[in-house]
């Protein structure tokens, strides 16, 4: 059986790590070289950086951001924000990053996802999923930084793009992102038994017990947390200590 990760995200804009709740009311959660840094030697087992502005202010991703965070960290590495190319991922593996995080442009342009995973494999390719739930559409997909509706419901997607050649999934619930009242659990346990790739949970941590909930009972590989790590309400080695006693395998 594969352990199950903790991947701290660095939300970046204007070159800084920001954290909102549900994506809106953004403040500054501190510097992402430092921060990467810190959660490399907390014991975190990835880390996801993603510019939540590139798409909306159509520009690329911060290569050079991108590169020193990359010189300051020996764990996986997964950057994600206006990625619509071939050569955009190209740009920023060259930079350093270990996998790369599409998630409007997969939307506009499913091939994008193809392209990429017989470019540079499967295992290089995350497709972002961030899904909202209301009670008249249940789980769709939405674009554009959470602000675009669209035609997706969230299973068929996340099937869509696994079929595509996506070898991860990044799932992150709208209704639950910041409000630390824990994860999405049942769209999450839906996604993963639908796929056959990993599939990390993002989106309403606030403690041990939701981690250890999303991986037991929703079936999650990994889970991403961005202001709780960031501000220091929960350290990651507590963390995975809590989630050994309680029989997740994880790395200690």
């Amino acid at each position: 059986m594969l352990t199950k990760r903790i991947i701290p995200c660095l939300d970046i804009k204007d070159g800084r790590t920001v954290k909102g709740i549900r994506f809106e009311n953004i403040r500054d959660a501190g510097d992402p070289v430092e921060l990467a840094k810190w959660y490399a030697e907390q014991g975190a087992d990835e880390l996801v950086f993603l510019d939540i502005t590139a798409t909306n202010e159509e520009r690329k991703t911060f290569a050079e951001l991108v590169r020193d965070i990359a010189r300051h960290i020996d764990i996986p590495f997964t950057v994600g924000g206006g990625i619509s190319t071939v050569a955009d991922v190209e740009v920023l593996l060259q930079a350093g990053a270990d996998k790369v995080s599409i998630n409007s442009a997969a939307i506009r342009n499913p091939q994008l996802v193809e392209d990429l995973a017989r470019r540079f494999g499967s295992q290089c390719v995350t497709v972002a999923i961030d899904t909202k739930y209301t009670e008249a559409t249940g789980w769709k997909v939405y674009a554009r930084a959470g602000t675009v509706e669209t035609e997706h419901a969230t299973v068929d997607w996340a099937r869509q793009v696994v079929a595509l050649g996506a070898g991860e999934i990044l799932l992150t619930s709208m209704n639950n992102d910041g409000t630390k009242g824990g994860f999405a659990q049942d769209i999450t346990r839906a996604v993963s038994e639908a796929v056959s790739v990993p599939v990390i949970a993002s989106g309403g941590a606030g403690s041990k017990e939701h981690f250890a909930d999303v991986f037991q009972d929703a079936h999650a590989d990994a889970a991403l947390a961005a202001s709780l790590f960031h501000f220091r309400e929960l350290d990651i080695p507590d963390l995975k200590h809590f989630l050994k006693k309680h029989g997740v395998d994880v790395r200690v």
